[in-house]
């Protein structure tokens, strides 16, 4: 574990002058965002409705504002932090502890849910490290996140077993607390979106097509810190740190393990749900706009070539490219994909380290990147629902 203490010295930050209990040695630490947040009781009231594993759990909330948050928010984060600690006294038990923790004046620069949670997982990871558990679980949680009576049970099993994954994938569903149909709308064709674009990914051969809800995962403490942790973005803080944690080691999709995110309209962040929801329900026809199936199809073309790419000259990897759709043979050029091949093949023995290496260039950023690019140019954003017919057909 010397590693977890190099980490944590290069980080320094001043919130780990603060621990979390120092009274209990936890097997799994459930990390919950909070700003501005009124119900959050709700949440960890369904948590302790959940069954509880053997293994002993703190669920620490981080109550967080920045330098610029209105004075009504800070009010409302003291009001809850107060909140949680009269919760705490009255339902803290030996196996489900809840420890609030209350952040004002964070940066502006990097202040938000991305470094809210990554306190959180830091601090799980100081405490694992103080109570000499390598084996130490850290889960994510949203404060307006209710969860399945299995949720830490199925957590927990998933890592007790032979050979354990390094992350766990929760399945999830949104939901909806109001009369508010269009809202309804929106966020099951959102939800949808979500398992098309991952079905697309395992389609077209991409190695980690897991979903990256932030709400919805788990993972081990020692592959939190071989990555180099939770990053501080302000908004897909989740998807940056997951792609690493995907490439690092097996992640395990937990079907019958759900979290229950609140469906609502949001602008606290650029994307993610509540802007996508927001951008579905103004649409003119309610009806949510996505990548086109055939755009996946020329990248699988594209994919299926890279085992005919190991050991092979330049001469031969940009005949091969040449031949596919022009979206691939464009997006090629302007991004140096001839030159990354020819870095694969430089630093690759075998076929195995190659794939491997393809994928690190070739990653979620650069296949969204693409996606991005291709459309509308070459590719039309199409309904969802017609895309998904299509993709259905094809499997």
């Amino acid at each position: 574990m010397k590693h977890w203490r190099a980490y944590l010295e290069i980080q320094k930050p001043e919130y780990l002058q603060t621990r979390l209990p120092q009274d209990v040695a936890a097997d799994a630490v459930v990390v919950i965002p909070c700003y501005d947040e009124k119900d959050v009781l709700a949440t960890l009231r369904n948590l302790c409705q959940s069954a509880t594993p053997k293994a002993k759990t703190v669920v620490t909330v981080i109550i967080n504002s920045s330098v610029r948050s209105e004075k009504e928010v800070v009010l409302q984060n003291r009001k809850t932090y107060d909140e949680i600690t009269a919760f705490a006294a009255e339902n803290n038990r030996d196996i489900l502890r809840f420890f609030p923790l209350i952040f004002e004046d964070l940066p502006r620069k990097h202040a938000g849910v991305g470094l809210a949670r990554k306190i959180g997982m830091d601090l799980a990871v100081e405490h694992f490290l103080n109570t000499q558990n390598p084996e130490g679980i850290i889960i994510s949680l949203d404060a307006d996140c209710t969860v399945s009576p299995n949720f830490l049970t199925g957590i927990s099993t998933a890592y007790r077993q032979t050979g354990p994954p390094r992350c766990t994938i929760q399945n999830f569903r949104h939901r909806i607390e109001t009369n508010d149909k269009k809202l309804e709308n929106a966020v099951r064709q959102y939800e949808q979106h979500i398992r098309y674009f991952s079905q697309m990914l395992r389609f077209i051969g991409f190695p980690y097509p897991h979903h990256t809800i932030g709400s919805a995962f788990s993972v081990a403490a020692d592959a939190y810190v071989r990555v180099g942790g939770m990053g501080r973005q302000q908004g897909g803080e989740d998807f940056y740190f997951l792609q690493k944690v995907f490439a690092f080691g097996r992640v395990e999709r937990l079907d019958d393990v759900f979290v229950y995110p609140m469906a609502r309209y949001s602008d606290r962040i650029p994307f993610g749900t509540g802007p996508a929801l927001q951008k579905i329900a103004d649409e003119p026809d309610g009806q949510m706009k996505t990548y086109h199936f055939n755009a996946f199809l020329a990248l699988k073309d594209f994919f299926d070539l890279r085992q005919s790419f190991f050991k092979q000259d330049t001469g031969f990897i940009r005949q091969r490219i040449s031949l596919l759709h022009p979206a691939i043979i464009e997006f090629s050029e302007k991004n140096d994909v001839v030159s990354e091949i020819e870095e694969c093949n430089r630093n690759s023995a075998t076929f195995q380290a190659f794939e491997k290496r393809f994928f690190h260039h070739f990653n979620a950023f650069k296949i969204i990147k693409y996606l991005n690019f291709s459309h509308p140019t070459y590719f039309s954003y199409d309904a969802l629902s017609r895309q998904i017919e299509k993709s259905n057909r094809s499997f």
